[in-house]
């Protein structure tokens, strides 16, 4: 990654990657940039620059002078997001979730999309004094950081784990203090409804018992209009580093999403595709580009498996021209497997719901799909309407008999 500063500033910031879209990552409490380098190591999504930067007081600038609240953080994100020039995508971690928001929503002419991971509430977490103050000593404290993330992770790998104290143990004692203040606090703009309006991704490890999934049904995820909140398994409140391959695929799906949507232009970069981007393009090539070529689906709506990625990407790309509307409503990932709750409606409007769970190799690609459809009535229908679109393309032994 090459450095460079914001003129006439002390704001320092990395960049690394070529593209029209840049992702910009905000760490949080008690850590630096570097919490990132893990997960945009994984990340395959091509045509995108990723951006991190330390907050003031943390990492290379400790030295940096308070005020030590989200609008000095919005302001100094916000000023490398200007330098950065492009459209972007922002990602922030616990109270960098916060900052995220706030830069996201001050540029609504060039945020694309805004994810956040194990956020607080903008509007704070209003513990009461005692419990806030355990986190407000923590300054120096090398002995209460371990503790705290050991309570609050279930894997982080010990190398990671010994270089996250030691972050935060650099970290001065009043700097600890105002940060924690920050968060606990929270911003007035966390009281009202979000004033960004693009697409959101929220990203909560399973086991974090700080952001519960009560805390982000509650006080995060109302607060936008189009968002979409998933879980990663075995990760607590730092799955970037717990689990960076599954929460870089979460990343990439909604990077692909961004894309798709035609507001960035990628300097003839190929547009990232996935399974949910494939169903909004309603394209066979694009199913086909997310499959490994021994592919096998099974569905509610075949008699019998198909195997091997033109067949199955035909399948695919027939199903998706029949749905007149499909939403993804809700989605997780347990080690290989990605399970996708959906919404649909098809034939003049009957409603479809039901369940696909993905299994995907070491690349990332799909070696075994499972959609299940329901309810029954529609099931024979859509196989129905499947046998008819294939014909002399799949055998008419794989679809539902009349």
């Amino acid at each position: 990654m090459n450095t460079e500063r914001v003129k006439e500033t002390d704001v320092r910031y990395r960049r690394s990657g070529a593209g029209d879209l840049a992702v910009v990552f905000v760490h949080g409490f008690l850590d630096d940039q570097y919490v990132w380098d893990t997960l945009i190591s994984r990340l395959t999504t091509p045509g995108i620059e990723c951006v991190t930067l330390n907050l003031p007081g943390c990492g290379d600038r400790s030295a940096a002078d308070g005020p030590y609240d989200y609008d000095r953080f919005a302001d100094e994100v916000g000023a490398v997001v200007d330098v950065v020039g492009k459209p972007f995508v922002i990602v922030g971690q616990s109270m960098g979730a916060a900052v995220a928001e706030l830069v996201a929503a001050d540029r609504p002419d060039r945020a694309r999309g805004l994810t956040l991971l194990t956020p607080v509430p903008l509007a704070g977490t209003r513990l009461p004094d005692d419990v806030i103050e355990q986190f407000r000593s923590l300054g120096g404290d090398g002995d209460g950081q371990r503790a705290v993330r050991g309570r609050l992770s279930a894997a982080l790998p010990q190398a990671e784990f010994d270089r996250l104290v030691a972050t935060g143990q650099s970290l001065n004692p009043e700097v600890v203090r105002d940060f924690a203040d920050c968060w606990n606090t929270g911003h007035p703009a966390g009281g009202q409804p979000s004033r960004f309006a693009g697409p959101v991704l929220i990203i909560r490890g399973e086991e974090d018992g700080f952001v519960t999934e009560d805390l982000i049904n509650a006080a995060v995820a109302p607060r936008f209009t189009e968002v979409r909140a998933v879980q990663v398994a075995e990760a607590g409140h730092w799955p970037h580093i717990e689990q960076p391959t599954e929460v870089a695929a979460h990343l990439d799906r909604f990077l692909a999403r961004v894309f798709s949507s035609g507001d960035v232009r990628d300097s003839g970069a190929p547009r990232p595709q996935g399974w949910t981007s494939a169903f909004e393009q309603k394209s066979a090539s694009a199913f086909g580009e997310a499959f490994a070529a021994q592919v096998v689906l099974e569905a509610s709506v075949l008699a019998r498996p198909v195997e091997g990625r033109d067949q199955v990407k035909s399948v695919m790309g027939a199903a998706s021209e029949i749905y007149e509307s499909l939403r993804f409503i809700r989605e997780t990932t347990n080690g290989p497997r990605t399970y996708l709750e959906w919404e649909a409606t098809a034939f003049d409007g009957l409603p479809l719901e039901g369940v696909t769970i993905l299994t995907k190799d070491a690349h990332g690609h799909v070696v075994r799909a499972a959609v299940h459809h329901r309810p029954l009535g529609a099931v024979h229908r859509f196989s129905a309407e499947l046998r008819t679109r294939l014909h002399g393309v799949i055998g008419a032994e794989h679809f539902h008999q009349d």
